[in-house]
């Protein structure tokens, strides 16, 4: 899935760690990533939130796109931050799940809250062997 995540690479988001339910993913900020208020753009904070829940909620192997999600922006980020997503799956059943991601700053001040719901769609990412 990261080597087609062309807005990702675009972005400089950096995948840490991924398994089963759960993925971590990193952006630094950057000058053009601001808004007018000097401050990182909230779109920017979504986007690693939304893009970590995606790697987590795809980490199962079949194919999920997000069915609808909602943030809380709880601090503002600044140039120069290094931003960490951490998703982590709370509840799977059928083709449904619920995954909570949590996006703090390098002194693990706690930035924003997101909570997204996924639904499988028909595919997988690789043959899968038994």
């Amino acid at each position: 899935m990261m080597a087609d995540d062309r807005a990702a690479h675009h972005l400089g988001i950096e995948l840490l760690d991924i398994g089963p339910g759960r993925a971590r993913m990193q952006l630094r900020i950057r000058p053009e990533l601001t808004n007018g208020h000097g401050i990182c753009h909230g779109g920017y904070i979504f986007l690693l939130a939304d893009t970590t829940f995606a790697y987590a909620c795809n980490s199962h192997n079949r194919r999920s796109v997000a069915a609808g999600c909602s943030i809380e922006f709880l601090a503002p980020a600044h140039d120069g931050d290094t931003l960490t997503a951490e998703g982590a799956e709370q509840h799977l059943a059928g083709r449904h799940g619920v995954y909570d991601i949590r996006v703090h700053d390098q002194h693990g001040k706690l930035i924003a809250l997101f909570r997204g719901k996924s639904a499988m769609i028909k595919g997988h990412f690789f043959e899968e062997t038994t």
